[in-house]
């Protein structure tokens, strides 16, 4: 059997995230976020805020934190992020 490539352990990852039932600290769902647009949509623009409430803010700031990240790094590490909270 060969190893799944990033892009199906990525998608496996979030259905497990997506069927998840238990509350998550914050910041951990704020990571999660970050990781997924990261890379599904690349580097955020901060001038993609506008008129936005404070949860946007935090959202937004948490995937400004992880710019530096290539799609694949952030794949990789939403993987690990979700598949740590399910052996939990």
């Amino acid at each position: 059997m060969s190893e799944k490539d990033l892009d199906t352990r990525f998608e496996e990852a979030f259905e497990l995230a997506s069927n998840m039932t238990e509350a998550l600290p914050q910041d951990v769902m704020l990571r999660i976020y970050a990781y997924y647009k990261q890379a599904t949509q690349g580097t955020a623009q901060a001038n993609r805020m506008g008129r936005h409430d404070l949860r946007d803010a935090f959202k937004t700031n948490a995937w400004m934190q992880i710019s530096h990240l290539s799609s694949d790094e952030a794949k990789q590490l939403y993987i690990e992020t979700i598949n740590s909270l399910i052996k939990k």
